[in-house]
């Protein structure tokens, strides 16, 4: 199975039991977070050691409800934390993935 082109064409994936290991890391963990499997998608995304690394670190500790530690990894991302839903938040990550 080839890299998504679009969002809509990632969620289709999500009907598969795993995503494919050729995928990059950040498009995996957020695979994981599309499957309600946050452990997964956090054990993935803390190892990511780059700016999209620690924005979907943010976002999880986010969705987690942690906002003390959400916020750090905002800044070690070099983002603001946002203003917008975790729906808005999840297809922009996987939107910028894609197209990175």
């Amino acid at each position: 199975m080839n890299i998504p082109i679009s969002y809509e064409e990632f969620l289709k994936t999500c009907q598969n039991v795993h995503p494919p290991a050729h995928w990059p890391s950040p498009l995996q963990a957020l695979w994981y977070d599309a499957k309600e499997n946050w452990n997964a998608s956090h054990d993935i995304a803390q190892d990511i050691p780059s700016d999209i690394g620690c924005w979907i670190h943010a976002y999880l500790h986010r969705k987690e409800g942690d906002k003390f530690n959400a916020e750090y990894w905002y800044r070690r991302a070099n983002r603001t934390y946002p203003n917008y839903t975790l729906q808005e938040e999840f297809k922009i990550l996987v939107d910028f993935v894609i197209n990175s």
